[in-house]
C-alpha cells in the first residue's frame, strides 16, 4: 500500500435517463420474450453492459439479415434510419424501439427542416450510429460537419435555407466553435428551438471542466467507442491534466498514480455505477484512497419504456 489519496468522486455521472431506459427496455424484453433476443447494434455504447447482456442470450447485430424473420428485436438508444425499419418490417420482426427521445428529437427537426426545403447541416462523427440513423431520415438534404476547418469549404444549395442539429453526446465546446463558425459562414443559419446535445452530457461535461483542476488525473469509466465518454476524457486534457479512459480495473495500471495526491473520477453516460465502485475499491486497496463525492447538479429526468414494454412492467 502506498500513500494516502483523495478521489474526487464527480456527481452527476454514469447512465443517463436515456441509456436507463434503454437497458431497462431489454431487461423487461427478455423476460417477456426470452433468449435468443435481437438487438441493431450495441444497446449502449459500453462493453461490460454488451457482455452482460450477451452472457444471458442477447445476440448484437449490425445487419438485419442476421435476424431470423418473426424474431423479436430491439432498436438501441441510438437510434436507426428510417430504412432500418422498413427492412424491420418486411422481415416480420417484432420491433421495440428503444431510442432515447433525444435522439428522437434531432431526428424529428431533420424531417421537419428537410421537408421545408433546407439544407440540414448535422454537426457530428462521421460512422457513429447516431448520425448514421439521423441521416438516415433525409440523406439528400443532410450534409455532415465534423471540424470547424471544414465550414468554409460546405456547399449548399440555397444559402439563404440553411439549419443546423447536433450529435447529442458532442463535447459542447467543440460543438460551440463549428457553430460560431457555421454562423459566420451563414448568417441566415437557423438553430434547433432547443439545443441538441443531451442534458447528462453536458451536466457530465460541467463536472470535469469545473473539478479537473482539482486533480492532477481524471479517470473516466467508459468504454472507447462511447463519443460523450471520449468527450469527458478530451476535456481533462485540454485543461492539462492527464486523463485515462478505462472500461474497468483491468485497464488502471498503478504507474500512474505515481505523485498523484487526488484523482478525479467519472464516468460516460453509458458506463454502470457497479463498474465505477470496482475501480473505487481497486484505488481503496491500493492507495487507501479517500472517496470525496463532489455534486453538482441533482438529475432528476426519466423517460417511458416503449409502448409494447410499458404493459410488461405492469
Amino acid at each position: 500500500m502506498m500513500g494516502r489519496m483523495k478521489v474526487l468522486l464527480a456527481s452527476p455521472r454514469g447512465f443517463c435517463a436515456g441509456v436507463n431506459m434503454a437497458i431497462e427496455s431489454l431487461e423487461l424484453a427478455l423476460e417477456a420474450f426470452g433468449a435468443p433476443l435481437y438487438v441493431y447494434h450495441e444497446i449502449v455504447h459500453n462493453k461490460y453492459v454488451v457482455s452482460h447482456f450477451c452472457d444471458r442470450g442477447v445476440r448484437f447485430v449490425d445487419q438485419l439479415d442476421d435476424v431470423p424473420e418473426g424474431s423479436t428485436l430491439l432498436f438501441s438508444a441510438h437510434g436507426v434510419s428510417p430504412e432500418v425499419r422498413r427492412v424491420a418490417l418486411q422481415r416480420q420482426l417484432h420491433a421495440i424501439d428503444a431510442t432515447c427521445p433525444l435522439v428522437t428529437k434531432v431526428h424529428l427537426e431533420a424531417i421537419k427542416y428537410a421537408s421545408q426545403g433546407y439544407t440540414v447541416l448535422l454537426i457530428g462523427h462521421e460512422g457513429h450510429d447516431e448520425v448514421i440513423g439521423t441521416m438516415g431520415e433525409a440523406p439528400e438534404a443532410i450534409v455532415l460537419v465534423e471540424e470547424a476547418d471544414d465550414v468554409n469549404s460546405l456547399q449548399v444549395a440555397d444559402e439563404s435555407k440553411v439549419a443546423y442539429l447536433t450529435q447529442t453526446t458532442l463535447s459542447v465546446d467543440d460543438a460551440n466553435r463549428i457553430i460560431n463558425q457555421l454562423k459566420v459562414r451563414f448568417p441566415a443559419i437557423v438553430a434547433p428551438p432547443k439545443e441538441d446535445i443531451c442534458y447528462a452530457t453536458q451536466n457530465r461535461q460541467e463536472a470535469v471542466s469545473v473539478l479537473a483542476s482539482e486533480a492532477q488525473l481524471t479517470l473516466v469509466v467508459g468504454s472507447q467507442n462511447s463519443s460523450n465518454s471520449q468527450r469527458l476524457a478530451e476535456l481533462a486534457r485540454q485543461r492539462g491534466i492527464e486523463a485515462h479512459l478505462i472500461d474497468g480495473t483491468d485497464d488502471m495500471n498503478p504507474e500512474w498514480f505515481a505523485g498523484v495526491e487526488t484523482v478525479l473520477m467519472t464516468a460516460g453516460a453509458s458506463a454502470p455505477e457497479v463498474v465505477v465502485e470496482e475501480c473505487l475499491d481497486w484505488l481503496r486497496d491500493r492507495f487507501a484512497a479517500k472517496v470525496e463525492v463532489r455534486s453538482l447538479r441533482e438529475e432528476k429526468v426519466s423517460f417511458p419504456l416503449p409502448k409494447g414494454l410499458r404493459t410488461a412492467r405492469a
